[in-house]
């Protein structure tokens, strides 16, 4: 089997679509191939983030991150977390939040459940009681926020996906 298949059962392989192997070489520079779109979403994350707490936007990034299979942004975000002052416990218990609950508060898994409809919406849709949930913990304006944070994220994980972003390579 070559790097560029995947074993798909016992007798067959197909081409490697959806991954990339880790060593592929950065595509374009997004930011200066396109400074405009490039501004414009930092405009959105930072208007996103406003009246949220920092950790929030942190485990909600981490998550998108995790189901996005971004590394790039999943170390990036991994990294401010903790110089913000998150537990390494908690950070290792983001990709399975359903299954170790008792390490989130009843708003922060809200959030993470809102995460993972709307990263996954072709799945599913917004389910109503996940909607219903958040909103029950976040006011109207702070809903809007983590909707707007939960678009963004998955923004920047397609940017950094799709031009071959490497972890670790953070320029900030």
């Amino acid at each position: 089997m070559t790097p560029t298949e995947i074993k798909t059962n016992d007798r067959t392989t197909t081409p490697a679509t959806t991954v990339r192997p880790n060593t592929a070489t950065p595509r374009l520079n997004f930011a200066k191939a396109a400074p405009k779109a490039f501004r414009a979403v930092i405009g959105l994350d930072a208007a996103a983030r406003e009246g949220l707490d920092p950790a929030l936007v942190e485990l909600v990034q981490i998550r998108a991150s995790h189901l996005n299979r971004c590394a790039y942004c999943l170390h990036m975000h991994t990294t401010d977390a903790r110089k913000a002052g998150e537990s390494e416990e908690r950070l290792h218990m983001v990709a399975v939040w359903r299954e170790a609950d008792h390490f989130f508060t009843d708003r922060e898994r809200s959030a993470l459940a809102l995460t993972d409809a709307v990263t996954r919406i072709g799945d599913a849709g917004v389910p109503d009681e996940v909607y219903d949930r958040a909103a029950a913990h976040f006011t109207e304006e702070e809903l809007a926020h983590l909707l707007a944070l939960i678009f963004t994220i998955n923004t920047w994980n397609r940017i950094a996906l799709s031009t071959a972003k490497r972890a670790g390579t953070d320029e900030r």
